[in-house]
């Protein structure tokens, strides 16, 4: 029987904003009561100030065109005080942090304020919470900086991901390795549940609690699973969604290049969604071992485990539901949809960044071979990609832009020779059409550590110009933008020495 989650909510409090119109708040999760959030008091932040803005995504939330200028909304969104229809809470989780049980855990340094146009509102670094454990529950200038622009980065390359509206900073000291502006992320998504949520309540014997969260993620975001096939349990049905969607996201991530860094089990969405930038990073190099986290000393998370960590985690979430499916056999046999749906997944995403318009068995020897060859000279994968989708155009030709990326150019040019051949093979005769699914493919544009690291200097200073800018870029990263032509150039040899730890 399935637990039914109250399907009356109270109407959402309409508060003015600058224009007379309304922002409706909802809140969904917080009404499922004090098992799941805390509320919380404002922590004031001293005169704040914007920092960036998405003005696209302010729009979708019907925040109006002028939001910006209105002096109530840049406190509220850094945690200062809290509009009529909004509460601040945190809620509370658990889960596995490099792959040792870690116990309860929870919002640390995020409080939600509630639901805006079907999306949670959510201020990371907003101040303490119940579950800050010791912590200042704060979040530095440059770790928020990065938030924001990578997850919009990753957006506009179609990743499921958070979003984020806005940051706000203010010159408050934060205490990291050394002294630090303390600022405030607004992130947002249809909902922060995590992996973490279902193992709370599972490891605490709580399963009344645990029923209803699946119950709630079900009744939201996942509807076909109350329709599941005759004989098959809701409960497992959600089980196998999550697990399609994750396959999907880090399959993705897999094909950019994109290094989580920190894939704890909190730190996994229940949507399949990119949830929490800390130490991330956009391969430079192709060095599948690279580990981009310095805080990760046995490499747990380094690029090429990302789907086997994947893969662990969801155990671990099916684990936490065991409960609620009670056999074991199809909750293993909906995790067994991970080993091919990943690689199905990772086909497609490959065979669209060679220029073919789906994926094919005949494809596999050429990607392969191909990320060998990247791997054996850690060429740079981004530039890679992108010269191969323009050297597609012609070719018959002499250009040698894809060559000159390789000391062993006869190796890259026999590359070459396979990949011209396997498309006439195919029959695409047509060069210029399949430059053109490649362009639309392979980003010229992603956010390496150090064009972040730019915007991060240039921000300390009150000089937000180089953040907006690259924040442009980045909302098109497959357009030429032939004026940043230097932002998709190989990374300086400075920038091997940017350390992203867990610290902010």
């Amino acid at each position: 029987m399935l637990l039914t989650v109250p399907a009356a909510l109270p109407d959402p409090v309409q508060t003015p904003n600058r224009q007379g119109e309304s922002v409706r708040w909802g809140q969904r999760f917080a009404l499922l009561g004090s098992d799941f959030v805390s509320p919380l008091e404002p922590s004031p932040l001293p005169a704040p100030y914007w920092v960036g803005r998405n003005e696209g995504l302010a729009e979708q939330l019907g925040l109006g065109p002028d939001w910006s200028s209105s002096a109530e909304l840049l406190d509220t969104l850094s945690g200062n005080q809290v509009p009529e229809g909004s509460h601040q809470t945190a809620s509370v989780y658990s889960g596995h942090q490099f792959g040792v049980w870690a116990g309860q855990l929870g919002d640390g340094r995020a409080c939600s304020l509630g639901e805006l146009a079907g999306q949670e509102v959510q201020l990371k670094g907003a101040g303490p919470t119940p579950f800050s454990r010791r912590g200042d529950g704060r979040a530095v200038l440059r770790s928020s900086i990065r938030e924001f622009l990578c997850s919009e980065a990753m957006h506009a390359l179609g990743i499921p991901t958070t979003r984020a509206l806005c940051v706000t900073g203010s010159d408050a000291p934060v205490w990291r390795e050394e002294r630090e502006t303390a600022a405030v992320v607004t992130r947002v998504a249809p909902s922060f549940v995590r992996f973490g949520h279902f193992e709370h309540f599972s490891h605490a014997g709580q399963h009344t609690q645990l029923h209803t969260l699946a119950d709630y993620v079900m009744t939201h975001f996942y509807p076909e699973c109350q329709r599941a096939e005759s004989g098959l349990s809701p409960y497992v049905a959600l089980l196998e969604a999550v697990t399609r969607r994750t396959a999907d996201m880090v399959a993705h991530w897999q094909s950019v290049g994109f290094c989580h860094g920190v894939m704890n089990t909190d730190n996994m969405s229940i949507l399949g969604l990119t949830l929490d930038y800390g130490p991330f990073q956009i391969l430079d190099g192709y060095n599948p071992s690279h580990i981009c986290n310095h805080s990760d000393h046995q490499g747990r998370y380094a690029f090429y485990k990302q789907p086997n960590v994947a893969y662990w985690n969801l155990f671990c979430l099916g684990q936490a539901m065991m409960p609620l499916i009670g056999e074991q056999e199809p909750a293993i046999a909906a995790l067994e949809t991970f080993k091919t749906c990943y690689p199905q997944a990772l086909a497609t995403r490959m065979a669209a960044k060679l220029g073919f318009e789906s994926p094919h068995e005949n494809q596999r020897p050429l990607m392969e071979s191909a990320l060998k060859l990247l791997a054996q000279e850690q060429v740079d994968f981004t530039i890679f990609w992108r010269r191969l989708s323009h050297w597609a155009a012609h070719m018959d030709g002499g250009d040698p832009s894809v060559t000159d990326l390789f000391v062993d150019r006869n190796a890259a040019s026999a590359w070459l020779a396979d990949f011209r051949a396997l498309h006439y093979a195919t029959g695409a005769s047509d060069g210029a059409a399949v430059s053109g699914r490649m362009l639309r493919t392979n980003p010229k544009f992603v956010l390496r550590n150090h064009l972040g690291e730019l915007a991060i200097r240039a921000a300390k200073t009150r000089d937000f110009s180089v953040l907006q800018q690259l924040q442009a870029v980045l909302s098109d990263p497959y357009a030429e933008h032939p004026e940043h032509d230097a932002w998709a150039g190989f990374a300086p040899d400075w920038a091997a020495s940017i350390e992203i730890s867990c610290s902010s």
